[in-house]
């Protein structure tokens, strides 16, 4: 019987990614936080102790109430009450679903427009990699913030426009990272091979680069998350983002923020510290991802 050792097969690009990034306790700590969050926010109507926005649940007697004080119908604010006597606490909680949700839809909407733009266009190449590239480019020349005002300036607010705003926002990153991972990807043996027996454009485009162009991507999808949820906070607190009956985190600071200079700090401080900490979570942990993906930022 033969001693020679059967060598194992690499893994693929994302099982490395994924056991590099357990080996990392930063990441990892960050990633259950995150985890955590997104738990809360999927399960917000099991989870909170009161609906905020069911009309018989609510009192206005129960307005304004301090951190941790009881109502006289025994009920207790964790985190306080606002001025319609909402538990605060509950309204995080589904402050969160919204504005997880409309990152996340928003993010996963333009990244399958992007990256396939930028696969047509790091693939193909010559006109339609211009004609991309270009659109690509005069996107990125205008700020996010503007462009989205601009956007739902015209479409009017609501949940559909603003992720269809954001997605607006957001499909150019994808689209050029694509480009770039094609490019180099594209000149490999693999894609020959797949030239030389024949397989359609799409297939190869489809079926063997896109999945090793999808780690860099990995790290903008968890950046353009966070950043979308941050830009429908700022949208939601000037007005132009979610109606009033599906409040966002960014709304409920709003609601809060005329409060602030009469010591009622905790109905915007809370939604704001919930908000904070999701964004933060979010960009640590595509930090550890970027630092996995580019071995040179673990040398340094």
């Amino acid at each position: 019987m033969s001693n020679t050792a059967i060598a194992k097969p690499e893994p693929g690009p994302l099982r490395r990614l994924a056991r590099d990034f357990l080996r990392s306790k930063v990441a990892v700590v960050a990633f259950s936080l995150l985890f955590i969050i997104l738990i809360l926010a999927a399960f917000a109507p099991l989870i909170a102790p009161q609906n905020p926005y069911d009309l018989r649940a609510l009192d206005v007697l129960d307005g304004r109430l301090q951190p941790g004080e009881v109502s006289d119908s025994g009920f207790r604010f964790l985190l306080g009450s606002d001025d319609q006597g909402r538990d605060i606490f509950s309204a995080i909680l589904y402050g969160l679903r919204i504005s997880v949700g409309i990152g996340v839809l928003s993010t996963l909407f333009a990244l399958l427009i992007g990256a396939s733009l930028g696969l047509m266009a790091g693939f193909l190449g010559g006109r339609v990699e211009s004609i991309i590239m270009r659109a690509a480019d005069l996107q990125l020349s205008f700020p996010p913030i503007l462009l989205a005002l601009i956007l739902l300036a015209l479409l009017k607010p609501g949940l559909s426009n603003i992720v269809i705003a954001l997605v607006a926002v957001q499909w150019a990153y994808y689209a050029r990272a694509t480009r770039g991972a094609a490019l180099v990807e594209r000149r490999k043996e693999y894609i020959e091979a797949a030239h030389c027996l024949a397989l359609s454009p799409l297939r190869i485009m489809f079926r063997h680069l896109l999945p090793n162009c999808l780690p860099p991507l990995i790290v903008i999808v968890a950046l353009q998350i966070a950043s979308a949820i941050s830009l429908e906070a700022t949208l939601s607190f000037l007005g132009l983002g979610v109606p009033i009956t599906e409040p966002s985190l960014g709304l409920l600071i709003a609601n809060g923020f005329q409060y602030l200079l009469s010591g009622k700090y905790w109905i915007s401080f809370f939604p704001g510290l919930a908000l904070l900490l999701t964004i933060v979570t979010m960009n640590i942990v595509a930090d550890q991802l970027r630092e996995i993906l580019n071995p040179r930022l673990q040398q340094q």
